[in-house]
C-alpha cells in the first residue's frame, strides 16, 4: 500500500511538474491575465480615431465575460499618445519597461507606430497589427516584431492609378496629401499604377501637415492647376475639409478617397453628405450601413456586441467595425499561443495565419500570412459613395505587389 503511494504520488508530482513545464510564460502573462498595450489619440488632431480604441476595449470585456482566452483575461492598457510621436515613445516605453506588456497592439496612425518601431524591435516586443498600411510596417528583414493591419497604402494607391487609366485615361491629376510616410507611399503607389503615364497625367501634388489647420490653400491650388480628378491621399479631418472646400467653391473633380478616411460618420457627415456624392475608394469589410449585410450571421453579431458593450458608439462607423476585426484578429492569435505565450510565439502565430475569416471581412476575403509576408490584408474591392452610403463594385483585386 505504502508502495502505491509513493508510486502515485510520483507520478501525481512528474504529471504536474510535466504540465508546468508545457507552460512558457513571457512578460504580463500568468494564469489568470496575458497584459496587453496600446496608445490611442483620444485628443489631438486624429482624435476622430478614439473611438476604435474604444470598441477594442469593449471587445476586450466581452471576451473577458465569456470566460477570457484560455481561461485567461486580456487586461487591456491604454494611453493617449494625442497622436504625436514624442508622446507615443513616452507611453510605449511605460507599457514596456513598467507595466511590461506582453506586446503592444494597434498602437494608431504611421507616425505613431514609425516613433516606436525600432525600439520595439530592439527590445523584441511585439508591434503586433499596427494601425498603418506604410510599407515600413510589413518589412520582416528589417523589422521581425512588427506586423501591420492595414492594406498596403502603396498597392492601394496603385490601384487607384490602374482604375483611372481604365476607366478615367483622360484625367488630369491633382493629388492632396499628408506629409509622412502616409502620404508618400500612397502617392508612389499612385504614379506606380499610372506607369509611365503619371508625369502627364499627374498636373499638381499639394502635401499638407497634420497641425496644419485647413487644407483650404492645397485645394485651391489643385484646381488653379486644372486637376479634373482629385485624389485624397488624407486622415479624416483634412479629408473632409477637402470634400467641404470642393464643394464650396464649385469644383467637381472626381474625387478618390483613401480608405483610411471613408467613415461616413467621422467624414462624409461632418463634409455634407451631397459634397461627398460619388466619391470613389475601396474596402476589405463589410459596410455596416450596406443592407445586404442585414441577415448576415458576423454583422448581426457586431451589433449585438455594439449594443451590450458599446452603446454609446455609432454602430455604423467603419472605424467601430474596423476596431471589432483587429480586436477579433488579436483574440485568434492569442488562443493559437495556447499556454506558449512568449513574445516570440506571438509573432510565430501572427506570421502564421492560414485562410482566417473575420466577422466583418467581405466573404471573398481571407487572411494568410507567413514569416516571409507579414501583409494580413491582401485583398480589396472598390466601391462608390451614393450619397448616404458605400456600394461595392467590380471584382475583389488581390494585392500580388511587393510595394
Amino acid at each position: 500500500m505504502l508502495r502505491w503511494t509513493a508510486a502515485a504520488a510520483l507520478a501525481v508530482a512528474l504529471s504536474v511538474s510535466q504540465a508546468s513545464a508545457q507552460k512558457k510564460y513571457g512578460p504580463g502573462v500568468t494564469d489568470t491575465e496575458i497584459k496587453v498595450g496600446q496608445t490611442v489619440p483620444f485628443s489631438g488632431p486624429i482624435s476622430a480615431y478614439a473611438t476604435i480604441g474604444k470598441v477594442q476595449a469593449a471587445y476586450m470585456r466581452m471576451v473577458n465575460d465569456e470566460g477570457g482566452v484560455n481561461g485567461r483575461k486580456i487586461r487591456l492598457i491604454q494611453y493617449d499618445d494625442a497622436y504625436s510621436p514624442p508622446k507615443t515613445v513616452e507611453q510605449v516605453r511605460k507599457l514596456v519597461e513598467s507595466d511590461e506588456v506582453l506586446l503592444t497592439f494597434q498602437i494608431i496612425g504611421t507616425p505613431p507606430n514609425a516613433a516606436v518601431q525600432k525600439y520595439l524591435n530592439a527590445k523584441k516586443v511585439p508591434q503586433l497589427f499596427a494601425a498603418t498600411g506604410a510599407s515600413r510596417f510589413s518589412d520582416p528583414k528589417k523589422y521581425p516584431w512588427t506586423i501591420g493591419f492595414n492594406p498596403s497604402y502603396f498597392v492601394e494607391g496603385r490601384i487607384y492609378g490602374q482604375y483611372i487609366l481604365k476607366d478615367h485615361p483622360d484625367a488630369r491629376i491633382g493629388v492632396l496629401y499628408q506629409n509622412d510616410d502616409v502620404g508618400k507611399d500612397y502617392l508612389k503607389g499612385l504614379k506606380s499604377g499610372l506607369g509611365a503615364r503619371a508625369s502627364k497625367m499627374i498636373v499638381a501634388e499639394a502635401a499638407y501637415e497634420v497641425s496644419d489647420p485647413t487644407v483650404d490653400s492645397q485645394i485651391l491650388k489643385l484646381r488653379a492647376a486644372g486637376a479634373t480628378l482629385l485624389f485624397s491621399a488624407a486622415t479624416p479631418k483634412q479629408a473632409a475639409q477637402a470634400i467641404r472646400k470642393t464643394f464650396e467653391i464649385g469644383w467637381k473633380p472626381v474625387h478618390i478617397l483613401d480608405i483610411n478616411a471613408t467613415s461616413v460618420g467621422a467624414v462624409l457627415q461632418p463634409a455634407g453628405l451631397e459634397a461627398s456624392k460619388g466619391i470613389i475608394s475601396t474596402n476589405y469589410g463589410k459596410d455596416p450601413l450596406d443592407p445586404q449585410w442585414k441577415d448576415d450571421p458576423g454583422m448581426k453579431k457586431y451589433f449585438a456586441f455594439m449594443a451590450k458593450y458599446y452603446p454609446d458608439g455609432d454602430q455604423d462607423s467603419n472605424f467601430n467595425s474596423y476596431g471589432y476585426s483587429t480586436a477579433q484578429l488579436l483574440v485568434r492569435v492569442l488562443q493559437q499561443c495556447g499556454d506558449d505565450l512568449t513574445r516570440a510565439n506571438v509573432m510565430n502565430q501572427a506570421t502564421n495565419l492560414k485562410d482566417v475569416s473575420l466577422d466583418l471581412l467581405l466573404p471573398d476575403i481571407r487572411i494568410n500570412t507567413a514569416p516571409d509576408d507579414y501583409r494580413v490584408n491582401e485583398q480589396m474591392q472598390m466601391m462608390r459613395f451614393n450619397g448616404q452610403r458605400w456600394e461595392l463594385f467590380g471584382p475583389v483585386i488581390s494585392d500580388d505587389a511587393s510595394g
